[in-house]
């Protein structure tokens, strides 16, 4: 064993480490310490840990190794022609249903009237009162749409989710059955038109019910029949078939037409109902008492004229035995308690100053003076 070389006693030392931890020297002359770790690095391989990762970031975010690069646009998806189609199918459904309260509530009113034998159009009548009136018989309709409308959508989803074979063997039927219940249902529809159709059993409204649920059928049969969808061009861009454009704008024309024409019939028939029902509960309807400054010279039956003996009274005539029906326009409208359809007459007066009404519960017993 040789024994270590004495060192100077003024010669600096140093403590070496090795790159990898492994071996230490102490107390070695700091010139032979900075020798070793010269050697260490050089022989060590480079270390490419941090550029591994800088490298793996920027493979994670794209986006960030260009700054201020401007992304590319994504292609055109089937999500585009989805929201379209979405978007023109409720923009027409609002407009019809909104088409179809206003006219609903006219022809509900013409209904009504018409029983009374009263002219409408000099009641002033409001576009509230159309609006109110249209949501009186639109609940069952609505309802019966809604429920055919769920089951049919419900109907179609199952008949996409069968497989190949089945859904084949399915549209096969379907498809000639749906096209032939349509051509019946419009020729229905164009039979009422010339007076021999289902409207004159009673049900003017059933025509243009035929008409739109004929359509929508047949409309539906020639989808079911169709070998698949037309495909895109080759550029992937959504193409219009004009043809197909012109088809489905007719369609819905004629169901509109259809929904019209039903709504139009049935809201009369509604009206109609509803004043019959008014004329079968007049006795138990509040009295309408009218007071009036000056002689109104009524000769209707069942209303008698009380003059007041008061000579300061300020209405002099009273008259009793009238029901009020509405007041609209400054108008009111007024039936005698026993008003019927073929001997009744229906009274209009004039909102003002120079008349009164009071209400008093049916059939209650007055003065005869006043």
């Amino acid at each position: 064993m040789v024994p270590p070389e004495p060192r100077t006693s003024g010669q600096p030392t140093a403590t070496a480490v090795s790159a990898d931890g492994s071996s230490v020297l102490r107390d070695v002359p700091a010139a032979e310490a900075a020798e070793a770790l010269r050697h260490q690095r050089v022989a060590a391989p480079p270390d490419t840990s941090s550029s591994a990762s800088v490298g793996s970031a920027a493979g994670a975010h794209p986006a960030e190794q260009t700054v201020g690069a401007r992304p590319q646009p994504e292609p055109a998806t089937d999500t585009v022609r989805t929201v379209l189609t979405a978007a023109g199918a409720l923009l027409g459904s609002t407009t019809v249903l909104t088409g179809l309260l206003f006219y609903f509530g006219r022809m509900h009113i013409t209904g009504f009237f018409r029983y009374l034998r009263v002219n409408h159009t000099a009641l002033d009548l409001t576009l509230y009162d159309h609006l109110v009136r249209s949501a009186d018989g639109l609940f069952v309709p609505l309802t019966l749409v809604a429920v055919v409308g769920v089951l049919a959508v419900g109907g179609h989803r199952v008949l996409g989710r069968l497989t190949p074979g089945a859904r084949d063997r399915a549209l096969h039927t379907l498809a000639p059955a749906a096209t032939s219940l349509g051509v019946v249902l419009v020729g229905l529809a164009l039979l009422d038109l010339l007076g021999g159709g289902p409207g004159t059993t009673g049900r003017p409204w059933v025509g243009g019910l035929a008409l739109s649920a004929g359509v929508v059928l047949v409309v539906y049969g020639i989808h079911l029949g169709r070998p698949g969808p037309a495909a895109d061009g080759p550029s992937g861009r959504w193409t219009v078939d004009l043809a197909a454009l012109a088809h489905g704008a007719f369609a819905f024309v004629l169901v509109s037409v259809g929904l019209f024409w039903a709504a139009g019939n049935y809201a009369v028939e509604v009206g109609t109902g509803r004043a019959q029902q008014l004329v079968a509960e007049l006795p138990a309807v509040a009295d309408a008492v009218l007071y009036s400054q000056q002689s109104l010279r009524l000769a209707v039956v069942g209303v008698t004229e009380v003059p007041c003996q008061d000579p300061n009274a300020a209405y002099r005539y009273r008259y009793d035995g009238f029901k009020l029906v509405l007041q609209s326009g400054d108008q009111y409208l007024l039936l005698p308690a026993g008003w019927n359809r073929q001997t009744g007459t229906a009274v209009l007066v004039p909102r003002s100053d120079a008349v009164r009404l009071e209400f008093a519960p049916p059939g209650q017993q007055r003065q005869p003076v006043c």
